[in-house]
């Protein structure tokens, strides 16, 4: 498959790098003339130009390419590659670093394809290596939901239980469970907990505190609620 960059700086390059590794083609468009080298010197595809400019979009041929991404640092930008690339029927990704107008985009973007907020995923990680092994946050949904993965240990509460008898929160939803050596899938009713299996549940900020003392247990490592950061 073939793809166009708008952003050759952090998010751009690891997203063309990625895209690479798995054998696509990508070409980044970037106006900085110092970043537009050091991306020519690293090996990537990359034209010098302005993916908000009618005519730098066109000049890299997008109506033969399967995506078009608005990854720079601007939004302005970001909206109007993805508004060209959109009417040259190319799917479009939105990037956008603050929540201030996730309802905007949302409420008004109905024609962007797929909207990213790379700011969150950071704080993800960063909040994944805060909370340690037993708990691992997979992604914000919105700003006051979370999906997150528990590992039930030996002095878990529902360890022995089976799903049938979990009683999460009223604001939370079990959406998969795997076995230690397995990997996650629908969960059943009739599958019992042991130390090493894995919970997939989607929940509100405010009781995701609850879900790891059931699930984990008061004692986990980095032991206190889980919070947003």
């Amino acid at each position: 498959m073939r793809f166009v960059i708008v952003g050759g700086g952090r998010v751009g390059k690891r997203t063309a790098r990625v895209l690479e590794a798995e054998g696509h083609g990508v070409t980044i468009i970037e106006r900085r003339t110092e970043r537009v080298d050091a991306l020519r010197k690293d090996g990537f595809d990359v034209i010098q130009g302005d993916g908000s400019l009618e005519s730098d979009l066109l000049g890299v041929d997008i109506a033969g390419v399967d995506a078009v991404a608005g990854l720079t640092g601007d939004l302005t930008v970001n909206l109007i590659t993805c508004m060209i690339a959109s009417a040259h029927d190319c799917r479009t990704v939105l990037r956008v670093d603050t929540d201030k107008y996730e309802y905007v985009v949302r409420k008004y973007g109905s024609d962007i394809d797929e909207v990213i907020y790379p700011e969150r995923l950071g704080a993800i990680a960063a909040k994944n290596a805060l909370l340690g092994g037993n708990i691992r946050a997979i992604a914000d949904i919105a700003q006051e939901i979370q999906l997150v993965e528990f590992t039930v240990r030996e002095v878990s509460p529902i360890e022995g239980y089976s799903l049938a008898e979990l009683e999460l929160p009223a604001n939370a939803q079990l959406l998969g469970f795997g076995k230690a050596d397995e990997p996650v899938s629908l969960p059943q009713a009739d599958a019992s907990m042991q130390p090493g299996d894995r919970l997939v549940v989607i929940a509100d900020f405010d009781v995701l505190g609850d879900v790891r003392k059931l699930i984990v247990g008061d004692d986990a490592h980095a032991d206190g609620t889980v919070t947003a950061l």
